[in-house]
């Protein structure tokens, strides 16, 4: 998706664009709304624990990303990026930084619930707030360090045929797209992934030889949002992965690339409603959304004190980096 796919019409007409506008603004508004919800409830309503400061990164990190959504939208409807450079930085960090930080936090998350299960004892011990705290801090300048760099070379180009403006990072040359891909890959997907799946394999064979835990309600919690971070991401990276080699399906890749980056962007609105339906009993409960999310974040305090055992690539020219919206009409 280059600047010379871009339409001269101001207005996106086409229905896949349509669709994409829609489906941001929907994920804007439950993604600010809920994520917001769980920022104030972790962060001020319920007792400091481990987990909830897990939740607390995960919350900040999507509502940092939803907030970039609208000019997201904006550029698809209008096929012109009318908001600047710094914008145009700004949102290739939010979206980056967000992908990065999620990933790396559900791989630690992992690697806590199986010390959590393994080593009982020590993590009574050992495990606490403070350390947890540090270790998101950690997570959060080892993902802002890699996306930096490339969100400080992007440029606002203008495409002087259509007399429109976009947000692009450049390659020299597609070797060194192809390398930028495959890196994103393995390390923002397939090695924290590897460790999410060896970690969660451990778990299962240790409960199921062991009853150690009286409530499973935090490991479904986040059996859940590791479960949704697989299905919503996974598309996205497997037309990235096709972008590179199959020319010839290029409206087809096109097509799925855009409704694969409105699954990613669902991630960051659909974590407080994992934490609303996986919360105790939710089929008898008619509270509001607030007492459903408490409630899910007090149970891994229960358990706690029962027993510790419980953008898309264009070959060869560069990245549009703030929309997956193909801009052609559809």
């Amino acid at each position: 998706m280059n600047s010379t796919e871009l339409t001269a019409d101001p207005v996106c007409r086409g229905a896949l664009c349509i669709f994409y506008a829609v489906a941001n603004v929907i994920i804007f508004i439950l993604g600010v709304g809920g994520n917001g919800l769980v920022i104030w409830i972790t962060g001020f309503k319920v007792k400091k624990s481990v987990v909830n400061t897990w939740y607390l990164s995960l919350a900040l990190s999507d509502f940092l990303f939803c907030c970039t959504l609208p000019f997201s939208v904006i550029h698809v409807i209008m096929k012109d990026w009318i908001f600047g450079l710094f914008m145009c930085k700004l949102m290739f960090f939010a979206v980056y930084f967000n992908w990065f930080s999620s990933i790396f936090v559900l791989a630690i998350v992992s690697v806590d619930r199986c010390v959590l299960v393994k080593f009982p004892v020590w993590a009574q011990n050992k495990r606490t707030v403070r350390k947890a705290s540090v270790i998101v801090l950690l997570v959060w300048i080892i993902s802002a360090a890699y996306c930096l760099p490339t969100a400080y070379s992007l440029e606002v180009l203008n495409d002087e045929y259509n007399q429109t403006k976009n947000c692009f990072y450049s390659y020299t040359m597609q070797e060194e797209e192809i390398v930028d891909v495959i890196f994103d890959f393995i390390f923002g997907f397939v090695i924290p992934f590897l460790i999410i799946v060896i970690c969660y394999a451990i778990i299962i064979r240790k409960l199921k030889t062991n009853q150690m835990a009286k409530s499973k309600k935090p490991f479904k919690i986040m059996t859940a949002l590791i479960v949704t971070f697989l299905i919503c991401w996974l598309p996205y990276h497997t037309f990235t992965l096709m972008d590179l080699n199959y020319e010839k399906y290029k409206r087809f890749i096109d097509t799925g690339s855009t409704i694969a980056v409105i699954f990613a962007n669902a991630n960051s609105c659909l974590n407080p409603f994992l934490y609303t339906f996986t919360g105790k009993d939710f089929k008898k409960q008619c509270y509001t959304l607030r007492s459903k999310i408490e409630n899910a974040f007090e149970e891994d305090e229960e358990s706690k004190s029962k027993g510790r055992g419980t953008a898309f690539i264009t070959p060869g020219e560069g990245k549009l980096l703030t929309t997956g919206c193909s801009l052609e009409s559809v």
